[in-house]
């Protein structure tokens, strides 16, 4: 009998231990203020509830109230510094490869692929962004501009003949056929295979409870990517069986790089760099075009002065049936404040993970090696110190500002060694569907549909228009 209640004690001291250990953690410094949450689960299931809203995520917002700009949590059992400050926010980002680096949980490993861009550092992330940008850098683009052009004018002939489009998956259709098309010379009217359709399986359990079991949003999200995977692994297969005389695509690219004597480059690698740039591509930029329209829709004001700006380029053409010319595409000034006040608004990104590679001390804090850092773009785009009245849709507000890709208060895009190599095709991409829409469309929103955000992503579901040509209207 006693010894089972020595034993029953052991127990209890053990376990108490150890949950005063969780919530208390070693530190040679002072931490930041914040719950560790219980242990094992830490706060991920307070992390993972969406946001039906435009502001800061709730987890966020009212952890800041509690603690302060800078706090520590625990999600999926990993201790997190989170920043909404964007003075430590910045020096993250600043600082890579040096006091941090790029880092994300084992959840997002298993769905991205444990060799994707993201999780890679030093001289083989420098190597992978080179190559990235041999398709989406100012060549790339500018000779890229007429298919793009090519492909919304195509589109949006083929959605005014309809009763009315559902926008988020309208765009992400032809974002993602557009992509694929440059990347891998894919035509979803020839295959036999919808690549697109395991993507879609994949994004709709991208952000959920990590629960790999049958009948779960996080299995079918795994089984999507790994149905993806296999038509990517043939494809590339197959390639290598009958190389092209004339290179034509990316995937020709890569499999030159990878049949160079004395290559860093593995198979593995290069089907998890195709797989993230067809996902970040056409999912990113149609949340986005899905949200700008919608904002265009709401504010008058703000739709006519774009028109107008498309309209003076038509105007000032010699021929007015030519297409865009780089010049006029970088002429369009107010577009590009619009994309960036849309950007700043959609928080496509709103988590950014690095993890510490040494203790690091800020202000009055100490970041321990080994700790992951949260940054959070929301908190910082919607700053009301910085931005006056920060839920409200205002793109004159870049008129003064030379934050045209990233800033201390301007991170859509990332920032640092970091920032994303596609951002000027997800500019391009958005400016040129903007000036097809606005000079030849006009459309009425059937079904304002609903926004709902998590920590990952965002989700404007449901967001119909009926498209209308205004020649036909005039």
């Amino acid at each position: 009998m006693w010894a089972l209640f020595i034993w029953a004690s052991l127990l209890l001291i053990s376990i108490t231990h150890w949950v005063y250990s969780w919530r208390n953690p070693k530190c040679r410094g002072k931490l930041p203020p914040g719950s560790m949450g219980f242990p094992l689960l830490g706060e991920t299931i307070q992390f993972f509830k969406p946001n039906t809203t435009s502001d800061i995520p709730p987890f966020v917002r009212e952890r800041v109230k509690k603690y302060g700009p800078i706090f520590k949590t625990n999600l999926v059992g990993r201790p997190v510094i989170v920043s909404t400050d964007p003075d430590l926010s910045y020096f993250v980002f600043q600082q890579e490869g040096r006091c941090f680096q790029s880092w994300y949980p084992d959840t997002f490993t298993n769905i991205f692929g444990k060799k994707n861009v993201g999780s890679l550092h030093g001289f083989m992330y420098k190597y992978l962004k080179s190559m990235v940008l041999t398709l989406f850098g100012y060549d790339g683009l500018k000779k890229m501009l007429p298919q793009v052009e090519l492909t919304a004018n195509k589109r949006l002939e083929l959605w005014s003949n309809q009763e009315s489009v559902e926008l988020k998956d309208a765009t992400a259709s032809m974002i993602f056929d557009l992509t694929a098309k440059k990347l891998i010379s894919h035509d979803p009217d020839k295959s036999s295979e919808n690549l697109r359709a395991n993507f879609v399986a994949f994004i709709q359990g991208l952000i959920s409870f990590p629960f790999d079991i049958p009948g779960t949003a996080y299995h079918k999200c795994l089984k999507g990517r790994e149905n993806a995977m296999k038509m990517l692994r043939n494809m590339l297969q197959e390639r290598r069986k009958k190389p092209r005389k004339n290179p034509s695509d990316f995937f020709d690219y890569v499999i030159e790089e990878i049949q160079k004597e004395g290559t860093i480059l593995t198979e593995e690698i290069a089907l998890d760099l195709m797989f993230v740039l067809l996902f970040a591509s056409f999912e990113t930029t149609s949340l986005a075009l899905t949200l700008a329209i919608k904002f265009l829709s709401d504010d008058p004001a703000v739709l006519k002065r774009l028109t107008e700006e498309h309209e003076t380029i038509l105007k000032k053409r010699e021929d007015a049936d030519s297409g865009l010319t780089w010049e006029e595409y970088k002429s369009m000034t107010y577009t590009f404040q619009f994309i960036n006040e849309t950007a700043r608004l959609a928080n496509i990104v709103p988590a950014i993970f690095r993890k510490a590679l040494i203790d690091i001390k800020f202000k009055d804090y100490t970041i321990p090696a080994g700790w992951a850092v949260m940054v959070c773009p929301p908190a910082v785009h919607l700053n009301p110190d910085k931005y006056e009245d920060p839920l409200v849709f205002n793109p004159s507000r870049w008129e003064e500002s030379k934050a045209n890709n990233a800033s201390k208060h301007f991170m859509a895009f990332g920032g640092g060694m970091r920032f994303c190599v596609g951002t000027d095709f997800t500019k391009l991409q958005m400016a040129v569907f903007l000036h097809s829409l606005v000079t030849k469309y006009r459309w009425e929103e059937i079904k304002g549909g609903n926004i709902l955000r998590t920590p990952g992503l965002q989700f404007p579901n449901g967001y119909h228009v009926k498209l209308h040509k205004k020649d036909e209207i005039d």
